[in-house]
C-alpha cells in the first residue's frame, strides 16, 4: 500500500468515524425527546436502529484491522489506527445507552405529559455538545481542545447530581412517584456515561498526537 492510498486510507476511516458520531448523536437526541414526550413509538424505533449503528462500527472494525494487516503502520500512523478502533467503540456505546433510554421510556408506560425531567434535558445538552467537541478535536488533532472539552464532564457530573437531589426529594414527599424518579434516575445515569465515553474519546486525540495516556476523565469538583 502506498503513502497515498493509506492516507487515503485514514481519511476514508475518519469520515466513517464521523458518521458513526452522526448516528450516535441522533439516536441520543431521539431517546431524550421520546422520553419527554412519552412516545412509546418512536423509542421502538430506536431500539431497532441500534443494530445498524452496531454494524456500522463492526464495518470500520474490519476495515481498520485490513489496513494495518496490509500496511503494517510505525509510530503515529498506527496510533491512528489503533485510536480509530477505541473511539467507535466509544460512540457505539454511546448508541447503548441512548438505546437504554428508549428502553426507560417504553417502562415508564402511559404517565401522563407532558413529562418533568428535570435536569435531564440540560444533561442531554451537554453530552451532545461535549460529543461534537470531542469528534471535532478529533479531526483536527486538537489537543488542547481535547484537554478543555474534558473540564465540561463536571457540569454534566453536577447536573446528574441535581437530578438526584430532585428525585430523591420527590420520592421522599411522594412515595407513589417512586417508580417514575427511579426510572429518571437511570436515564440521568445513561447521559453521564455518554458524556464519560466524550472524555475518552479525547484521550485518545492526545494519546494520537503525543504517544502518551493521560487520564483526562478526572473530576474537579
Amino acid at each position: 500500500m502506498t503513502r497515498d492510498l493509506f492516507n487515503s486510507e485514514l481519511r476514508q476511516l475518519q469520515n466513517d468515524v464521523l458518521a458513526l458520531g452522526s448516528m450516535a448523536e441522533k439516536a441520543i437526541l431521539d431517546s431524550v425527546e421520546a422520553l419527554r414526550d412519552g412516545d412509546a413509538e418512536w423509542s421502538r424505533r430506536i431500539i431497532l436502529d441500534d443494530a445498524r449503528i452496531n454494524r456500522k462500527r463492526f464495518e470500520i472494525e474490519d476495515r481498520c484491522i485490513f489496513v494495518i494487516a496490509s500496511q503494517q503502520p510505525m509510530a503515529t500512523d498506527l496510533r491512528a489506527l489503533i485510536s480509530v478502533l477505541y473511539i467507535i467503540t466509544d460512540l457505539e456505546r454511546m448508541a447503548d445507552h441512548a438505546e437504554g433510554i428508549a428502553r426507560i421510556n417504553l417502562m415508564m408506560g402511559d404517565e401522563p405529559l407532558p413529562r418533568k425531567l428535570s435536569y435531564i434535558p440540560a444533561m442531554a445538552d451537554r453530552a451532545i455538545a461535549m460529543l461534537r467537541n470531542s469528534l471535532k478535536a478529533y479531526i483536527d488533532h486538537d489537543v488542547d481542545a481535547a484537554r478543555q472539552i474534558c473540564d465540561a464532564d463536571d457540569e454534566v457530573d453536577r447536573l446528574q447530581d441535581s437530578v438526584y437531589d430532585e428525585c430523591f426529594q420527590a420520592m421522599i414527599t411522594d412515595p407513589t412517584t417512586i417508580q417514575r424518579n427511579t426510572y429518571l434516575l437511570w436515564a440521568a445515569h445513561n447521559l453521564e456515561r455518554i458524556a464519560d465515553r466524550c472524555t475518552n474519546i479525547c484521550e485518545r486525540v492526545v494519546y494520537t498526537a503525543t504517544g502518551h495516556m493521560d487520564e483526562l476523565n478526572v473530576s474537579k469538583y
